[in-house]
């Protein structure tokens, strides 16, 4: 009796092998053919899973997200079972810089994937984008937990201070991406800009 496929787990497989792929010859050049080689599998099968281009860089950027989340809570769990709000902060922002092969083709692909939106409203459109938005609001959540808890400096803007940790961690992790920095200093100049808000 044949082995019954399993839809998820082969769409997963060609996620992967598209992150592989992309990290290869870049997110504008790979193509789905590139992708069923990487997967071994034909052109037709990825083809099935996913009707465009569009559609399978989507599935597979939002499978990295979902990688990069589960690595940013492990760093929290890392951080104790009580870390206290800028443990979390600190731990948030530091896992986007790309110290490691994943964070990196996390780093690379999302600024790849920026890049194409602004050219491509199939992509621009899609749901993806919204995530920093939901960055913004986690991190802006967790800051003013911080200043009800009174470890905030008095009159910190917590949403404002969201956004400028949120694009300096981004802009951090390509001066790393690009050799321009290490992951140390990047992870130092956090740390600066955390010492500024933060009271203790």
């Amino acid at each position: 009796m044949p082995r019954r496929v399993d839809h998820t787990e082969r769409r997963t497989e060609i996620a992967q092998a598209l992150v592989r792929a992309a990290g290869r010859l870049g997110l504008h050049a790979v193509g789905m053919r590139d992708v069923a080689a990487e997967a071994g599998v034909s052109l037709r099968l990825v083809q099935y899973y996913f009707e465009s281009k569009e559609k399978l860089l989507l599935f597979g950027l939002r499978h990295l997200a979902d990688r990069f989340g589960e690595r940013m809570s492990a760093r929290v769990r890392a951080a104790g079972d009580d870390p206290g709000p800028r443990a979390v902060v600190e731990a948030l922002l530091a896992a986007a810089l790309p110290v490691d092969e994943e964070s990196r083709m996390f780093h690379h692909l999302y600024t790849s994937y920026a890049v194409l939106s602004v050219t491509d409203e199939a992509l621009a459109a899609q749901p993806f984008i919204k995530d920093p938005d939901a960055a913004e609001t986690t991190l802006a959540g967790l800051l003013q937990q911080a200043a009800d808890a009174g470890l905030l400096q008095p009159g910190t803007d917590t949403h404002t201070e969201a956004v400028g940790l949120l694009a300096m961690s981004a802009g951090l992790g390509t001066s790393v991406l690009v050799g321009q920095r290490d992951a140390d200093s990047a992870a130092a100049v956090l740390r600066y800009h955390l010492d500024r808000i933060f009271l203790t």
